[in-house]
């Protein structure tokens, strides 16, 4: 009979398998391809087996976007500066686009900007705001943060749905800077 932990380690490297797999099909077919019937044959398990790990859909792209997260926070971290972390945010979301949908555009159940937001949240967050603190005064660089990350999620969304001119992405990037840097915040 397996030990505990042999049966822990097992469920846990389903649940991996059925996210990396949702993932990626997410992020080859887009989201509407992404149902448990074509999970549950695509990772050769039942349906049953995956509602016994996720309570739905919603769950697995909620486990995703908080998956996500963890990534772009660490991504944000690395970034040099409001400039290299606006690329650095801007280049996530063009390179991961399925798993940005799920962190920002698809219904969640995730709570942002509350005490009870994951920590990865408050850590992605706290990324953005260290960058933008050094041009707004103490009371107002929560507000700041919040205005400069709405911005590059415009960025992002607007230019994932071909609504901007790809040329001008730079040019986007380095205007949304300057706003912030020159803030009379």
């Amino acid at each position: 009979m397996p030990t505990e932990s042999r049966r822990e380690r097992a469920r846990e490297e389903r649940r991996t398998l059925i996210l990396r797999t949702a993932r990626d099909l997410a992020e080859s077919e887009g989201w509407d391809a992404v149902t448990t019937r074509r999970l549950a044959d695509a990772v050769d398990y039942s349906q049953p087996v995956l509602y016994g790990h996720f309570k739905n859909m919603d769950a697995i792209a909620d486990a995703i976007a908080l998956e996500g997260i963890e990534e772009l926070a660490a991504v944000l971290q690395a970034a040099d500066g409001l400039h290299g972390l606006a690329r650095a945010y801007l280049g996530y979301a063009e390179t991961h686009p399925a798993a940005y949908e799920a962190m920002f555009t698809r219904r969640t159940d995730l709570v942002f900007g509350t005490a009870e937001s994951p920590s990865v949240l408050k850590a992605a967050f706290a990324a953005i705001r260290a960058a933008v603190e050094p041009f707004a005064d103490a009371e107002n660089a929560e507000t700041l943060t919040e205005v400069f990350w709405s911005a590059l999620h415009g960025q992002a969304t607007l230019t994932r749905g071909r609504r901007l001119r790809p040329t001008h992405a730079q040019a986007r990037a380095d205007a949304l800077t300057a706003l912030i840097t020159n803030a009379s915040w």
